[in-house]
């Protein structure tokens, strides 16, 4: 599986944006689909993840009811809709999913949120 991550980019505080990942294959093929992002010098973290099966969402408290993935099987694209951003939403971040036993990362996109 391949997965190329893209969107990223600079923006003001308080303003959206969305990230995009384009898989190489069926997205809801895939058991779980995830956004993680990574400050520097830091392990990567979640920010969201997705349950192909019935749509289960998780999100943890630093972005939730700001921060929305979604997947589009028709373009095979994963997605994360970032709103209210904030300067420490900046980092890298990474798209991720996960089938067949294995996880597949694609190549990180820079966020950078001014204040």
């Amino acid at each position: 599986v391949q997965l190329q991550a893209f969107g990223g980019g600079l923006v003001q505080a308080g303003g959206s944006l969305r990230l995009s990942c384009v898989a190489s294959e069926n997205a809801f093929s895939f058991t779980t689909m995830s956004w993680y992002r990574q400050y520097p010098g830091q392990q990567r973290e979640m920010v969201a993840h997705l349950v192909t099966d019935g749509g289960f969402t998780i999100y943890p408290d630093s972005v939730k009811d700001r921060f929305i993935i979604s997947a589009d099987n028709a373009k095979n694209t994963i997605y994360l809709q970032m709103n209210s951003l904030k300067s420490e939403d900046t980092a890298v971040y990474y798209c991720s999913v996960y089938t067949n036993g294995l996880t597949y990362w694609g190549q990180g996109t820079l966020v950078t949120v001014s204040t």
